[in-house]
């Protein structure tokens, strides 16, 4: 399976309209596979307790912080998320030289999860995924099939005032800083030679496999990516596509403009086919901390088709229900040995709504534009309602618990007026 997924993107002061940080990322994967906006509260626990991943059972954290994901239905963990803290984060796949293990371990999707629940900063959640890819590894199938269809990760990680890229290849890993600006990834190497934090046995171990000779300056991407580029083209495309969009609106991105390159399909941001965009977040972080971050989701697939829903954390917030997907607890196909012998129902009740709607655009033009035009129409009331929110703070915060829940709410009675 060669790479065809994700793209993330983070725009800081000076790149961005205001003092904000504004961070986006498409998740491509098999076009029949549902992703779910779930929220999970700040928790406690004792001393020894576990918490059971994908695949395996690692020890549990005193402390977790309140997330908000969006994630593959059958998985524990995450292609994208946030936290209380406002840190954010996304995954790439990516392949290198070092084979991508088969053996169960952690997902990169399970290292997302783990870094938002446990880090109040991006700089911590590098250091907290770190610890948990030396001490457990990363692995396994990526898809809900037989395929065994794995990889390395990249991740992009962002706070209130900075973002991190951090690159993996087996154990070993870099990390680069991000202070200004903008950066982006895709499905290949992207770290050079600033390398801000890594792996102490990294470049020893690029050395005694003959991939660098300990002499010339110290590029990771080229040292563990693969001797060709053929099997990356498409997502070096894409890559380069996504900074010239970048550039484009360098000096005043918005989650607006974030929005615009998650929907652009010519560059296969927005991807089509097999592999397709299967859910979309834009989160915008004021670097004010008395202000709140909004964290905006799709929950349904192509972002050009569907509404970003804003997200604010405060104290009561229920579960997602409209983005919630069926659970089927230790039946599920996923959870028994040999896995994957089936494929159960995973559409929640947006996805199943979302779907007749994307049927009827795609075969009646004066309908489909009517329904898009309502759509975007909810999408632009519901960003002038968070504008509010960015600039003045939050006054009630009772106001926004179902905030996500009743725009979804919303949105599923733009279609039913179908």
């Amino acid at each position: 399976m060669y790479p065809s997924s994700c793209d993330t993107f983070v725009a800081l002061p000076p790149a961005t309209q205001g003092q904000r940080i504004v961070f986006g990322k498409n998740s491509d994967r098999p076009c029949d596979e549902v992703q779910e906006v779930v929220y999970f509260p700040a928790r406690d626990y004792n001393a020894g307790e576990k918490v059971e991943c994908t695949y395996i059972e690692i020890e549990q954290a005193a402390h977790t912080n309140a997330v908000v994901l969006s994630r593959p239905a059958w998985l524990w963990g995450a292609e994208m998320g946030a936290n209380e803290h406002q840190v954010c984060i996304g995954n790439e796949a990516v392949w290198g030289r070092e084979s991508a293990e088969d053996e169960e371990a952690l997902l990169g999707m399970d290292f997302v999860r783990l870094g938002l629940e446990r880090a109040e900063t991006a700089q911590k959640a590098v250091d907290v995924i770190a610890e948990l890819l030396e001490k457990y590894g990363q692995g396994g199938n990526c898809m809900e099939d037989q395929s065994g269809f794995t990889y390395h990760n990249s991740f992009l990680i962002s706070d209130r005032t900075e973002a991190w890229v951090m690159e993996t290849s087996g154990k070993y890993w870099a990390a680069e800083k991000v202070g200004d600006g903008y950066r982006n990834i895709s499905n290949q190497y992207s770290i050079t030679t600033k390398i801000d934090k890594e792996h102490p046995g990294m470049r020893e171990y690029a050395r005694s496999h003959g991939w660098w000779d300990g002499k010339a300056p110290f590029s990771f991407a080229e040292t563990y990516s693969f001797m060709t580029t053929a099997r990356i083209e498409a997502s070096g495309s894409r890559y380069c596509e996504g900074r010239n969009l970048l550039e484009r609106s360098k000096g005043h991105i918005t989650a607006e403009t974030m929005m615009e390159i998650l929907r652009d399909k010519e560059s296969g941001i927005n991807m089509e086919g097999m592999f397709m965009t299967t859910g979309s977040m834009v989160s915008v972080v004021p670097i004010d901390s008395t202000l709140p971050g909004v964290h905006y989701f799709t929950g349904t697939p192509d972002p050009e088709r569907s509404v970003f829903k804003p997200f604010v954390f405060v104290k009561d917030i229920k579960q997602l229900k409209q983005t919630s997907s069926p659970c089927y607890g230790p039946d599920d196909p996923v959870k028994k040995i040999p896995r994957f012998q089936s494929k159960p129902d995973r559409k929640h009740p947006l996805f199943i709504k979302h779907e007749v709607v994307a049927a009827i655009i795609n075969s009646t033009k004066d309908k489909g534009k009517k329904i898009m035009q309502n759509m975007r129409e909810l999408e632009k009331k519901k960003m002038a309602e968070m504008e509010k929110l960015l600039s003045s703070g939050i006054a009630d915060p009772t106001s926004v618990v179902h905030l996500f829940s009743n725009s979804s709410q919303e949105e599923l009675s733009v279609y039913s007026n179908i």
